[in-house]
């Protein structure tokens, strides 16, 4: 995983894929990383995306997803 970068973090898994969904839309490969706790259920979700990539899925983030 040295050439895959986090781009965007939440503690709820359904923003999580709708951001790799959204990403994957785009031809961006992103995969998501369970950090939560299975005992204590504390922790986030990460979205990681390829190096090459980063610059892009932020900023389609940034611009095409909005949570509320």
């Amino acid at each position: 995983m040295n050439d895959w970068q986090k781009v965007y973090s939440t503690e709820m898994i359904y923003r999580a894929e709708i951001v790799k969904d959204t990403l994957a839309n785009h031809n961006i490969v992103a995969v998501v990383i369970d950090k939560k706790d299975t005992a204590y259920q504390l922790g986030h979700y990460e979205v990681h995306v390829k190096t090459d990539d980063v610059l892009w899925a932020i900023k389609l983030i940034e611009n095409d997803i909005q949570f509320e």
